[in-house]
Protein backbone atom coordinates (compact mmCIF):
# COMPACT_ATOMS: atom_id res chain seq x y z
CA UNK A 1 0.00 0.00 0.00
CA UNK A 2 1.42 3.63 -1.28
CA UNK A 3 1.63 6.17 1.14
CA UNK A 4 -0.32 9.48 1.24
CA UNK A 5 1.97 12.21 -1.42
CA UNK A 6 0.77 15.89 -0.54
CA UNK A 7 1.74 18.78 -2.78
CA UNK A 8 2.78 21.44 -0.61
CA UNK A 9 3.96 24.44 -2.51
CA UNK A 10 2.10 25.91 -5.91
CA UNK A 11 3.60 29.21 -7.07
CA UNK A 12 4.82 30.09 -10.38
CA UNK A 13 7.77 29.74 -9.64
CA UNK A 14 11.16 27.73 -9.09
CA UNK A 15 11.04 25.31 -5.32
CA UNK A 16 14.51 23.79 -5.28
CA UNK A 17 15.17 21.40 -1.62
CA UNK A 18 18.70 21.18 -0.27
CA UNK A 19 19.66 17.31 0.29
CA UNK A 20 19.90 17.37 3.75
CA UNK A 21 18.55 19.70 6.90
CA UNK A 22 15.32 21.30 5.28
CA UNK A 23 12.77 20.65 8.15
CA UNK A 24 12.43 22.68 11.02
CA UNK A 25 13.08 20.98 14.22
CA UNK A 26 9.62 20.68 14.72
CA UNK A 27 8.94 19.12 11.20
CA UNK A 28 5.92 21.45 10.78
CA UNK A 29 8.24 23.61 7.81
CA UNK A 30 9.97 22.97 4.99
CA UNK A 31 12.53 25.46 3.73
CA UNK A 32 13.57 25.63 0.08
CA UNK A 33 14.92 28.78 -2.32
CA UNK A 34 13.58 29.72 -5.74
CA UNK A 35 16.21 29.22 -8.21
CA UNK A 36 14.40 28.76 -11.66
CA UNK A 37 16.78 25.90 -12.45
CA UNK A 38 14.99 22.11 -12.13
CA UNK A 39 18.53 21.51 -10.32
CA UNK A 40 19.02 24.51 -8.92
CA UNK A 41 22.40 24.62 -11.34
CA UNK A 42 21.50 27.83 -12.13
CA UNK A 43 21.98 30.50 -9.04
CA UNK A 44 19.03 33.06 -10.20
CA UNK A 45 16.71 32.83 -6.43
CA UNK A 46 16.34 35.86 -4.55
CA UNK A 47 14.48 34.21 -1.61
CA UNK A 48 14.17 31.55 1.20
CA UNK A 49 11.11 30.44 1.77
CA UNK A 50 9.67 27.90 4.38
CA UNK A 51 6.10 26.05 3.92
CA UNK A 52 3.96 24.90 6.49
CA UNK A 53 3.25 21.01 5.33
CA UNK A 54 -0.02 21.11 7.01
CA UNK A 55 -1.59 24.44 6.42
CA UNK A 56 0.04 25.10 2.73
CA UNK A 57 0.76 28.53 4.53
CA UNK A 58 4.35 30.28 2.55
CA UNK A 59 6.42 32.57 4.82
CA UNK A 60 9.78 34.29 3.57
CA UNK A 61 12.69 34.51 5.59
CA UNK A 62 14.86 36.39 3.78
CA UNK A 63 14.59 38.26 0.29
CA UNK A 64 18.14 39.28 -0.73
CA UNK A 65 18.91 42.62 -2.30
CA UNK A 66 21.17 45.10 -4.67
CA UNK A 67 21.69 42.12 -7.20
CA UNK A 68 22.49 39.21 -5.05
CA UNK A 69 21.17 35.81 -5.35
CA UNK A 70 20.59 33.16 -2.58
CA UNK A 71 20.09 29.57 -2.40
CA UNK A 72 20.78 26.22 -0.62
CA UNK A 73 19.12 26.27 3.21
CA UNK A 74 19.54 24.40 5.79
CA UNK A 75 18.17 24.40 9.23
CA UNK A 76 19.68 23.41 12.62
CA UNK A 77 18.75 20.09 13.76
CA UNK A 78 17.99 22.01 17.04
CA UNK A 79 16.89 25.31 17.11
CA UNK A 80 15.14 27.70 14.20
CA UNK A 81 17.97 29.24 12.14
CA UNK A 82 18.27 29.15 8.75
CA UNK A 83 21.93 28.62 7.18
CA UNK A 84 22.38 29.44 3.17
CA UNK A 85 24.44 30.95 0.33
CA UNK A 86 24.23 34.70 -0.23
CA UNK A 87 26.31 35.65 -4.12
CA UNK A 88 27.35 39.04 -3.72
CA UNK A 89 25.56 42.26 -3.48
CA UNK A 90 25.73 44.98 -5.98
CA UNK A 91 28.09 42.71 -8.56
CA UNK A 92 30.78 44.14 -10.14
CA UNK A 93 32.57 42.68 -14.06
CA UNK A 94 35.48 41.26 -11.70
CA UNK A 95 32.98 40.12 -9.32
CA UNK A 96 30.68 37.83 -10.72
CA UNK A 97 28.90 34.76 -8.11
CA UNK A 98 31.07 32.07 -8.80
CA UNK A 99 32.38 29.08 -6.14
CA UNK A 100 34.93 31.60 -5.08
CA UNK A 101 32.84 34.53 -4.43
CA UNK A 102 30.04 33.63 -1.91
CA UNK A 103 29.29 33.50 1.75
CA UNK A 104 27.24 31.94 4.28
CA UNK A 105 24.25 33.81 6.14
CA UNK A 106 22.34 32.70 9.31
CA UNK A 107 18.93 33.81 9.66
CA UNK A 108 17.58 33.78 13.34
CA UNK A 109 14.15 33.07 13.77
CA UNK A 110 14.13 32.19 17.43
CA UNK A 111 15.96 36.24 17.71
CA UNK A 112 13.15 37.78 15.05
CA UNK A 113 14.60 36.50 12.04
CA UNK A 114 17.91 38.50 12.44
CA UNK A 115 20.08 38.24 9.86
CA UNK A 116 24.07 37.42 10.09
CA UNK A 117 27.22 36.43 8.04
CA UNK A 118 28.25 32.87 9.03
CA UNK A 119 31.99 33.33 7.55
CA UNK A 120 34.01 36.43 8.14
CA UNK A 121 36.39 37.37 4.53
CA UNK A 122 39.56 38.95 4.41
CA UNK A 123 41.38 39.32 0.46
CA UNK A 124 44.20 40.67 2.03
CA UNK A 125 47.50 40.24 3.23
CA UNK A 126 47.92 39.79 6.24
CA UNK A 127 45.14 37.75 6.14
CA UNK A 128 43.68 36.96 9.51
CA UNK A 129 43.10 33.71 11.91
CA UNK A 130 39.43 32.62 11.51
CA UNK A 131 38.18 34.02 8.06
CA UNK A 132 38.44 32.81 4.60
CA UNK A 133 39.98 34.20 1.54
CA UNK A 134 37.14 32.50 -0.82
CA UNK A 135 33.50 31.24 -1.30
CA UNK A 136 31.73 28.36 1.06
CA UNK A 137 28.73 26.39 -0.21
CA UNK A 138 26.64 24.02 1.20
CA UNK A 139 26.09 25.01 4.53
CA UNK A 140 25.06 22.16 7.59
CA UNK A 141 24.83 22.38 11.07
CA UNK A 142 26.46 20.19 13.18
CA UNK A 143 23.85 17.61 16.12
CA UNK A 144 24.21 20.03 18.36
CA UNK A 145 23.60 23.15 15.76
CA UNK A 146 26.77 25.25 17.24
CA UNK A 147 28.87 24.27 14.26
CA UNK A 148 28.61 24.45 10.52
CA UNK A 149 30.68 22.25 7.87
CA UNK A 150 30.91 23.61 4.32
CA UNK A 151 32.51 23.33 0.89
CA UNK A 152 35.18 25.91 -0.15
CA UNK A 153 37.25 27.48 -3.14
CA UNK A 154 39.80 29.73 -2.65
CA UNK A 155 39.88 33.12 -4.43
CA UNK A 156 43.40 33.93 -3.36
CA UNK A 157 44.55 31.14 -5.07
CA UNK A 158 42.34 31.51 -8.14
CA UNK A 159 44.79 33.32 -9.79
CA UNK A 160 47.23 30.81 -10.08
CA UNK A 161 46.73 28.32 -13.20
CA UNK A 162 48.73 25.62 -12.16
CA UNK A 163 50.87 24.41 -9.41
CA UNK A 164 54.41 25.00 -8.39
CA UNK A 165 56.96 25.22 -6.22
CA UNK A 166 56.56 28.93 -5.07
CA UNK A 167 52.30 28.56 -5.25
CA UNK A 168 49.09 26.51 -4.51
CA UNK A 169 46.12 26.71 -7.09
CA UNK A 170 42.69 26.79 -5.84
CA UNK A 171 40.95 22.94 -4.78
CA UNK A 172 37.91 22.38 -3.43
CA UNK A 173 37.74 21.78 0.22
CA UNK A 174 35.63 21.00 3.42
CA UNK A 175 35.30 24.00 6.45
CA UNK A 176 34.06 23.96 9.54
CA UNK A 177 32.58 27.07 11.06
CA UNK A 178 32.50 27.57 14.90
CA UNK A 179 30.40 29.39 16.85
CA UNK A 180 30.87 31.70 19.36
CA UNK A 181 34.33 33.22 18.22
CA UNK A 182 32.76 36.38 15.81
CA UNK A 183 35.77 37.32 13.94
CA UNK A 184 36.44 41.30 12.75
CA UNK A 185 38.79 41.85 9.80
CA UNK A 186 40.17 44.94 7.95
CA UNK A 187 38.67 47.17 5.59
CA UNK A 188 41.39 47.15 3.07
CA UNK A 189 39.06 45.51 0.08
CA UNK A 190 35.76 46.43 -0.65
CA UNK A 191 34.49 42.35 -0.58
CA UNK A 192 36.24 41.70 3.23
CA UNK A 193 33.42 41.36 5.42
CA UNK A 194 33.18 40.08 8.97
CA UNK A 195 31.74 36.82 10.76
CA UNK A 196 30.01 35.92 13.57
CA UNK A 197 31.59 32.14 13.34
CA UNK A 198 35.77 31.14 13.05
CA UNK A 199 36.17 29.39 9.82
CA UNK A 200 38.84 26.93 9.30
CA UNK A 201 39.12 24.37 6.67
CA UNK A 202 39.75 20.97 7.73
CA UNK A 203 40.89 19.02 4.42
CA UNK A 204 44.14 18.18 2.75
CA UNK A 205 44.58 18.45 -0.67
CA UNK A 206 46.91 18.45 -3.43
CA UNK A 207 46.59 19.43 -7.34
CA UNK A 208 48.57 16.24 -8.19
CA UNK A 209 47.80 13.31 -6.06
CA UNK A 210 50.60 10.23 -5.97
CA UNK A 211 48.59 7.52 -8.60
CA UNK A 212 47.84 4.68 -5.82
CA UNK A 213 48.45 6.99 -3.08
CA UNK A 214 45.42 8.21 -0.40
CA UNK A 215 46.53 11.93 -1.53
CA UNK A 216 43.42 14.15 -2.94
CA UNK A 217 42.50 16.54 -5.22
CA UNK A 218 39.56 17.42 -4.48
CA UNK A 219 37.47 16.94 -1.04
CA UNK A 220 33.74 17.36 -1.18
CA UNK A 221 30.18 16.26 -0.90
CA UNK A 222 30.48 16.07 2.52
CA UNK A 223 28.24 15.04 6.23
CA UNK A 224 28.69 15.45 9.27
CA UNK A 225 29.90 11.57 11.23
CA UNK A 226 26.86 10.95 13.64
CA UNK A 227 24.48 14.21 15.79
CA UNK A 228 27.41 12.94 18.60
CA UNK A 229 30.01 12.19 16.98
CA UNK A 230 31.31 8.51 16.47
CA UNK A 231 32.53 5.95 18.88
CA UNK A 232 36.44 4.75 18.79
CA UNK A 233 37.43 0.85 19.20
CA UNK A 234 38.99 1.86 22.25
CA UNK A 235 35.39 3.08 23.52
CA UNK A 236 36.38 7.02 23.61
CA UNK A 237 33.97 9.31 21.47
CA UNK A 238 35.14 11.29 18.33
CA UNK A 239 32.50 14.57 18.84
CA UNK A 240 33.81 16.26 15.61
CA UNK A 241 34.27 14.25 12.70
CA UNK A 242 33.08 14.89 8.59
CA UNK A 243 32.66 12.39 5.98
CA UNK A 244 33.60 13.51 2.75
CA UNK A 245 34.47 12.53 -0.78
CA UNK A 246 37.69 12.35 -1.72
CA UNK A 247 38.94 12.44 -5.46
CA UNK A 248 42.46 9.47 -5.65
CA UNK A 249 44.24 8.93 -8.69
CA UNK A 250 44.45 4.67 -9.15
CA UNK A 251 47.35 3.10 -9.51
CA UNK A 252 46.01 3.10 -13.71
CA UNK A 253 45.73 6.70 -13.55
CA UNK A 254 42.39 7.20 -13.49
CA UNK A 255 40.51 9.53 -11.39
CA UNK A 256 37.97 8.20 -8.58
CA UNK A 257 36.17 9.28 -5.41
CA UNK A 258 36.42 7.34 -2.66
CA UNK A 259 34.94 7.89 0.97
CA UNK A 260 37.38 9.52 3.35
CA UNK A 261 36.66 11.11 7.16
CA UNK A 262 38.56 13.59 8.97
CA UNK A 263 38.88 13.74 12.77
CA UNK A 264 37.86 17.53 14.29
CA UNK A 265 39.48 18.80 17.92
CA UNK A 266 37.39 20.85 19.81
CA UNK A 267 39.56 23.75 19.94
CA UNK A 268 39.82 24.91 16.16
CA UNK A 269 42.27 27.46 16.84
CA UNK A 270 45.11 26.46 17.09
CA UNK A 271 47.61 25.89 13.74
CA UNK A 272 48.86 22.85 12.75
CA UNK A 273 51.12 22.55 10.20
CA UNK A 274 50.89 25.90 8.39
CA UNK A 275 48.82 29.10 9.13
CA UNK A 276 44.82 28.25 9.47
CA UNK A 277 44.68 31.85 7.67
CA UNK A 278 47.10 30.63 4.59
CA UNK A 279 49.52 33.14 2.86
CA UNK A 280 49.48 34.87 -0.45
CA UNK A 281 50.64 31.76 -2.15
CA UNK A 282 49.46 28.80 0.16
CA UNK A 283 45.99 27.45 0.76
CA UNK A 284 44.60 27.47 4.70
CA UNK A 285 45.60 24.65 6.77
CA UNK A 286 43.90 22.57 8.94
CA UNK A 287 44.38 23.14 12.90
CA UNK A 288 45.76 21.19 15.17
CA UNK A 289 45.05 17.69 15.98
CA UNK A 290 42.83 17.19 12.65
CA UNK A 291 43.46 13.50 11.21
CA UNK A 292 42.77 12.93 7.46
CA UNK A 293 41.91 9.17 6.79
CA UNK A 294 40.42 6.96 4.17
CA UNK A 295 38.12 4.36 4.34
CA UNK A 296 37.30 2.76 1.21
CA UNK A 297 39.45 0.95 -1.71
CA UNK A 298 37.71 0.15 -4.36
CA UNK A 299 39.97 0.74 -7.32
CA UNK A 300 39.82 -3.27 -7.94
CA UNK A 301 36.52 -3.46 -8.22
CA UNK A 302 34.29 -3.90 -11.77
CA UNK A 303 33.12 -0.81 -11.28
CA UNK A 304 35.40 1.14 -8.70
CA UNK A 305 34.59 4.27 -6.91
CA UNK A 306 31.20 6.30 -5.89
CA UNK A 307 28.89 6.62 -8.34
CA UNK A 308 25.48 7.51 -9.14
CA UNK A 309 23.63 10.85 -9.09
CA UNK A 310 25.47 13.45 -7.46
CA UNK A 311 25.10 12.66 -3.59
CA UNK A 312 26.20 13.94 -0.41
CA UNK A 313 27.84 10.96 1.92
CA UNK A 314 25.41 10.18 4.83
CA UNK A 315 25.73 9.58 8.55
CA UNK A 316 23.79 7.08 10.47
CA UNK A 317 22.50 9.27 13.74
CA UNK A 318 24.68 6.76 16.32
CA UNK A 319 27.69 7.22 13.74
CA UNK A 320 28.39 3.63 13.09
CA UNK A 321 27.91 3.96 9.22
CA UNK A 322 28.61 6.34 6.46
CA UNK A 323 26.47 5.61 3.11
CA UNK A 324 27.05 5.98 -0.11
CA UNK A 325 26.24 5.25 -3.84
CA UNK A 326 28.10 2.63 -5.96
CA UNK A 327 27.90 0.24 -8.67
CA UNK A 328 27.47 -3.03 -7.90
CA UNK A 329 29.20 -5.98 -10.08
CA UNK A 330 25.98 -5.96 -12.41
CA UNK A 331 26.59 -2.35 -13.35
CA UNK A 332 23.76 -1.20 -10.87
CA UNK A 333 23.64 1.61 -8.36
CA UNK A 334 23.06 0.44 -4.65
CA UNK A 335 23.52 1.94 -1.00
CA UNK A 336 26.60 0.91 0.20
CA UNK A 337 27.59 1.73 3.91
CA UNK A 338 31.45 1.55 5.62
CA UNK A 339 31.93 2.02 8.92
CA UNK A 340 34.11 5.50 10.45
CA UNK A 341 37.37 3.55 11.20
CA UNK A 342 37.24 1.54 8.09
CA UNK A 343 37.48 -1.91 7.46
CA UNK A 344 34.55 -4.28 5.25
CA UNK A 345 32.12 -2.15 3.41
CA UNK A 346 28.47 -3.38 3.33
CA UNK A 347 26.09 -3.65 0.35
CA UNK A 348 22.89 -2.64 1.61
CA UNK A 349 20.54 -2.46 -1.21
CA UNK A 350 20.60 -5.32 -4.17
CA UNK A 351 17.73 -4.05 -6.39
CA UNK A 352 17.62 -4.50 -10.18
CA UNK A 353 16.92 -0.62 -10.84
CA UNK A 354 19.39 2.47 -9.35
CA UNK A 355 19.17 4.65 -6.83
CA UNK A 356 18.56 7.41 -8.20
CA UNK A 357 18.76 10.59 -6.07
CA UNK A 358 20.28 11.85 -2.74
CA UNK A 359 19.27 10.61 0.09
CA UNK A 360 18.72 11.21 4.11
CA UNK A 361 18.40 8.76 7.29
CA UNK A 362 15.42 8.29 9.72
CA UNK A 363 16.84 9.30 13.04
CA UNK A 364 16.05 6.21 14.26
CA UNK A 365 18.89 4.94 12.22
CA UNK A 366 16.75 1.92 10.30
CA UNK A 367 15.64 3.65 7.15
CA UNK A 368 16.69 5.60 4.41
CA UNK A 369 14.83 7.62 1.89
CA UNK A 370 15.73 7.56 -1.63
CA UNK A 371 14.25 8.06 -5.05
CA UNK A 372 14.36 4.45 -7.11
CA UNK A 373 12.40 3.43 -10.42
CA UNK A 374 10.52 7.08 -10.28
CA UNK A 375 8.99 6.47 -7.17
CA UNK A 376 10.21 7.22 -3.85
CA UNK A 377 11.36 4.33 -1.51
CA UNK A 378 12.91 3.80 1.34
CA UNK A 379 15.03 0.82 2.62
CA UNK A 380 15.89 -0.42 5.77
CA UNK A 381 19.21 -0.75 6.56
CA UNK A 382 19.75 -4.13 8.12
CA UNK A 383 17.89 -6.25 5.96
CA UNK A 384 18.23 -4.03 2.46
CA UNK A 385 14.47 -4.16 1.87
CA UNK A 386 13.19 -1.38 0.26
CA UNK A 387 9.49 -0.06 -0.06
CA UNK A 388 7.98 1.69 -2.84
CA UNK A 389 6.19 4.66 -1.06
CA UNK A 390 4.67 6.93 -4.44
CA UNK A 391 2.85 5.49 -7.67
CA UNK A 392 5.50 5.44 -10.44
CA UNK A 393 5.54 8.58 -12.43
CA UNK A 394 6.41 9.40 -15.88
CA UNK A 395 9.77 10.86 -16.30
CA UNK A 396 8.81 14.52 -16.47
CA UNK A 397 7.16 13.81 -13.35
CA UNK A 398 9.04 11.86 -11.30
CA UNK A 399 10.36 13.12 -7.93
CA UNK A 400 14.15 15.40 -8.31
CA UNK A 401 17.15 13.13 -7.63
CA UNK A 402 18.44 16.30 -5.77
CA UNK A 403 16.86 15.81 -2.08
CA UNK A 404 14.86 13.32 -0.85
CA UNK A 405 15.08 14.41 3.18
CA UNK A 406 13.49 12.63 6.32
CA UNK A 407 11.61 14.89 8.88
CA UNK A 408 13.10 14.94 12.39
CA UNK A 409 10.42 12.98 13.56
CA UNK A 410 10.39 9.89 10.82
CA UNK A 411 6.97 10.51 9.78
CA UNK A 412 7.47 12.35 6.56
CA UNK A 413 9.41 13.06 3.45
CA UNK A 414 10.35 15.71 1.48
CA UNK A 415 11.21 16.06 -2.07
CA UNK A 416 10.45 17.81 -5.02
CA UNK A 417 8.33 16.88 -8.06
CA UNK A 418 8.28 19.13 -12.06
CA UNK A 419 4.57 20.59 -12.33
CA UNK A 420 2.86 22.37 -14.71
CA UNK A 421 0.86 26.02 -13.99
CA UNK A 422 -0.40 27.66 -17.12
CA UNK A 423 2.29 27.38 -19.96
CA UNK A 424 5.14 26.92 -17.36
CA UNK A 425 6.47 24.11 -15.63
CA UNK A 426 8.12 24.63 -12.17
CA UNK A 427 9.50 22.76 -9.16
CA UNK A 428 7.27 22.22 -6.57
CA UNK A 429 7.86 20.34 -3.05
CA UNK A 430 6.14 17.06 -1.94
CA UNK A 431 5.94 14.95 1.20
CA UNK A 432 5.17 11.91 1.77
CA UNK A 433 3.46 10.81 4.96
CA UNK A 434 4.06 7.88 6.39
CA UNK A 435 2.08 5.97 9.26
Amino acid sequence: MLAMEKQVTAAAHGHVLTNVGVWSPDSKWVVYDTRSDAAGAVFDGDCIEKVNVETGEVRVLYRSKNGAHCGVATYSLVEAKVVFILGPENPTADWQYGADRRQGVIVDETRGGVVMNLDARDLVEPFTPGALRGGTHVHVFSGDGRWVSFTYNDHVLSRFEKQRPGNDVDLRNVGVSVAGLPVRVKRDHPRNHDGEYFSVLVTKTTAEPRAGSDEIKRAFEDAWVGTNGYEKPDGARQRRAIAFQGEVVGADGRGISEVFIVDIPEDVTAAGDGALEGSATRRPCPPRGTVQRRLTYTADGRYPGISGPRHWLRSSPDGSRIAYLMKDDEGVVQLWTVGPVGGQAMQVTRNVWDVGSAFTWRADGRLIAHVMDNSVFMTEVATGRSTRLTGRSSDAESPRPEACVFSPDGRKIAYVRRVKRGTGVYNQVFVVFLQ
